[in-house]
């Protein structure tokens, strides 16, 4: 007797649709703990599938801890204890949307939500054709780098590789200035270690990347915003902001900057290394979206060539989230001393992502690809703001290239207070609130250009604003 129904012509492999099944029957309390399972031959027999598929699909219930295999008794059902909350997972009760709160349901309900509040672009836009060919190609390779721990400071022709992307932006460095790592964040991370004590104070862009909020607090740090202008950080409250709190460090996105899509402008580079150089400041120049803007444009570190900026970028926004593939480039000896805290910290990072990647920058998928996302990210950029204006949003600017429009209605609009209510209809909306340091109130809302395609967005903004 079959206890679920299976789709052999679904997309779905059968071995997920019995566990998701399965899953679904003990949640819903139609399978009772201690209830004992058809066995492997039986299950098989009674829904038309190999044994080979039970066996992975109970094996795969039991790793989940919905099931408890008994030797020579069979597959039982487990005892669940879950939160009384579970059920309100899906929306903030008080409407006042959290950072943590923000990101587990973006990304554990990214499937079954519509995301014009993600910070990542969508699966159909990326190179998987590239990746798997990739795969397939470091699969054949001999060495043992696929069981083995990295270098300290990673693949060598992958820094190589990045040494001359480096030049070909003005800025110089020897290979030995470059390690690699697990994305920007674990590069910040590891500046953060390096540098930062409790109780110090150090700059962040207002708004700006709310995850490296998180992890500065986590250490004990002060941390103090400095307004963006649409030419990059306001330089006379900088100025202002250092001669206060002396600190050490501050943290910038300079390109395509996250969440306002501006980028800074030279003049305003220069000023902020002439603070720099003035009060013993180091910057960190966070460059993940760089590649993405269409032509040649202002650096930091172009301007200071590795002297007091630690520039920091990654291939996860533009390739693979999951391949994790980032680096950072400073002068010698911090570059030794930080990746020191690298092999303290975490020992070595993944060659075989360091290899893949090399393999996708190498064999020219990459430059093929760039060229197709920012043709797509052109036009639906011109598309959403064109929406939004429609609707009476203002645009802080139009960006030249990237994902983000940043835009807000009224300027006295609570932007949290309707995220939280979009949130309820299954729109995760990126509120302006979550990307100042302490999150302040912010009329302000990020949009996701490549995630707004569809019209429940749009709906739902334009039945609040009637």
């Amino acid at each position: 007797m079959s206890i679920i129904s299976l789709d052999p012509g679904d997309t779905l492999p059968l071995i997920d649709q019995i566990a998701n099944s399965v899953r679904k029957m003990i949640d819903d309390r139609a399978l009772r703990a201690g209830s004992r399972m058809p066995s492997i031959r039986q299950f098989a027999k009674d829904h038309g599938v190999s044994t080979f598929t039970v066996v992975q699909a109970y094996d795969r219930l039991v790793a989940m801890g919905y099931l408890q295999s008994r030797q020579g008794s069979g597959f039982y059902v487990l005892q669940r204890h879950l939160p009384h909350s579970s059920a309100d997972s899906h929306y903030v009760p008080d409407s006042a949307v959290d950072i943590v709160w923000l990101l587990r349901n973006s990304l554990e309900h990214r499937s079954s939500s519509t995301m014009p509040g993600a910070w990542w672009l969508p699966a159909s836009w990326m190179e998987e054709t590239g990746i798997k060919k990739s795969l397939r190609g470091l699969a054949l390779k001999k060495g043992e780098f696929l069981t083995a721990y990295g270098t300290p400071a990673g693949y060598f022709p992958l820094r190589e590789l990045l040494r001359n992307k480096l030049a070909a932006m003005g800025i110089g460095a020897d290979v030995s200035q470059i390690v690699l790592t697990s994305g920007v964040t674990h590069a910040m991370d590891l500046v953060s270690r390096y540098f930062v004590r409790s109780g110090d104070t150090v700059l962040v862009d207002d708004p700006g990347y709310f995850i490296l909020f998180g992890g500065l607090k986590s250490f004990g740090a002060k941390i103090v915003g400095v307004p963006w202008n649409s030419d990059g950080p306001d330089t006379h409250i900088m100025e202002e902001l250092i001669k206060e709190h002396h600190p050490r460090l501050f943290f910038t996105n300079t390109i395509l900057h996250n969440p306002t899509g501006a980028s800074i402008s030279q003049p305003v580079a220069y000023r902020m290394l002439q603070l720099a150089e003035k009060y013993d400041l180091i910057l960190v120049e966070d460059d993940i979206y760089g590649d993405f803007h269409p032509s040649t444009v202002t650096r930091l570190a172009t301007l200071d060539q590795l002297n007091r900026v630690i520039y920091v970028s990654s291939y996860s926004k533009t390739v693979s989230a999951s391949l994790r593939v980032g680096f950072f480039a400073c002068n010698p000896d911090l570059a030794a001393n930080l990746c020191d805290v690298k092999l303290l910290t975490g020992l070595t990072t993944s060659e075989i992502s360091e290899r893949l990647m090399y393999q996708l920058l190498t064999e020219g998928h990459y430059r093929k690809h760039m060229d197709k996302l920012r043709a797509k990210l052109l036009s639906s950029r011109q598309h959403v703001i064109s929406r939004l204006e429609s609707l009476g949003f203002a645009v802080h600017c139009d960006p030249e290239g990237g994902m983000f429009v940043w835009a807000r209605l009224a300027e006295n609009c609570n932007s949290a207070e309707i995220a939280g209510l979009a949130a309820k209809k299954g729109i995760m909306l990126a509120p302006g609130n979550m990307f100042r340091p302490h999150q302040e109130p912010s009329p302000w809302f990020r949009f996701n250009v490549a995630h707004c395609n569809d019209d429940a967005t749009f709906d739902f903004l334009a039945s609040y604003t009637q």
